[in-house]
């Protein structure tokens, strides 16, 4: 059959064509940006406690089919950035945590986002009229910093540890670990063994990397409740010929007592209720071991965080807890009180001060909040 097409009927079939036509182009619809990832570098304070920067934050975000970005810290107002890199700087003083999201816009204005938390820390410039050095702020999770601390292990009196400890020290993170913003040491009962020597305990014992000679050192600790529990909180001398410590025979080797020690803070195992600050060292100019100090009545020490300090100057050494004095003396040329020292923090088991071990005894610990040296 011979069909004729009339002009209105050539004009309708190319609109139905045109129709289908925008029909398939509209069926490709825009989409938002896609493998979205955030990327934060911290810098100065707020990466490093002891730096004399502040809290920068370096954010960097990518994302495919993005043309541009906005980030938001917690509920505050969007920071654009067009190529998704942003520093930002933290400036309340503390350790906090902040929520930061990165949101990638198309051309078209369709979004994802894509959130992380950061902990920052920013540190007063100065407190005391002195200056921040080192610090660990026990702001991060699991085993602890191996820049800053050293697990001492070996004993020191060939088999054993001094003083009748009855544990072994280790490095495992069942013994010493961070969370929740604090360094937990932890006293064990288990039988453990070390170079063919078997201990009914195991505990933590770490020496700080960083030494330092004058100033004031401040410890906030909550100490173990426990029966048969020796914490402290202490300093030797980086000369000390010790085995297994960190620092060998960098700085000398002149052996304990002569190498000096400022026991911040020791509680006996028996009596939880009193804290004792004590030297001892041995006489510069007699060879003789002398040892001084005192000790105060508290009440609160295994329940609450409570501050440690040490005041240590060419002419003073002054102990203290929660700013009060336990134990102050004139630091004389008999003393060697004048050499570069190194801190300890470490739970012993039983004992001299130690003494009796409960037999009902599992565990114990000893948890640290911050420490930190000014000078």
């Amino acid at each position: 059959m011979k069909i004729t097409f009339t002009p209105l009927l050539f004009i309708l079939l190319l609109i139905g064509c045109e129709k289908e036509t925008v029909s398939t182009t509209d069926d490709k619809k825009p989409s938002a940006p896609t493998e979205l990832s955030l990327d934060i570098t911290l810098q100065g304070q707020a990466a490093n406690p002891h730096g004399d920067g502040t809290g920068v934050a370096n954010f960097k975000a990518t994302a495919t089919g993005a043309s541009r970005f906005d980030f938001r810290i917690d509920e505050g107002v969007a920071m654009e950035s067009g190529n998704g890199e942003l520093v930002h700087e933290f400036t309340k003083e503390g350790t906090h945590t902040y929520t930061v999201t990165a949101i990638a816009y198309s051309d078209e204005n369709l979004a994802d986002s894509i959130a992380k938390n950061v902990r920052v820390r920013v540190a007063p410039p100065s407190k005391y009229g002195m200056t921040l050095v080192w610090a660990d702020e026990f702001d991060y999770e699991g085993a602890v910093d191996v820049n800053k601390w050293h697990h001492q292990v070996i004993p020191i009196a060939g088999n054993n540890w001094a003083n009748n400890e009855e544990q072994h020290y280790t490095d495992r993170t069942d013994n010493s670990y961070v969370s929740d913003g604090t360094l937990k040491i932890v006293a064990k009962k288990e039988n453990y063994q070390f170079r063919g020597i078997t201990k009914n305990y195991t505990s933590a014992r770490l020496n700080s990397k960083y030494i330092f000679k004058y100033g004031r050192v401040d410890i906030s600790a909550k100490l173990p409740a426990a029966g048969g529990t020796w914490p402290a909180l202490w300093t030797l001398g980086a000369n000390i010929d010790e085995i297994g410590n960190y620092h060998g025979n960098t700085y000398g080797s002149v052996g304990w007592p002569s190498c000096g020690e400022i026991d911040i803070m020791e509680q006996n195992g028996w009596d939880k209720n009193h804290l004792i600050g004590h030297l001892h060292w041995g006489d510069t100019q007699t060879g003789a071991y002398e040892n001084k100090g005192g000790t105060k009545v508290v009440s609160n020490t295994t329940t609450t965080f409570n501050l440690y300090s040490l005041i240590w100057n060419e002419n003073e050494i002054k102990i203290l807890f929660n700013d009060e004095v336990v134990y102050e003396t004139e630091n004389t040329s008999a003393m060697p009180y004048d050499n570069p020292h190194y801190l300890l923090f470490n739970i012993a088991m039983g004992g001299t001060l130690g003494g009796a071990i409960p037999n009902d005894f599992t565990q114990a610990v000893m948890e640290v909040d911050y420490i930190q040296i000014y000078q």
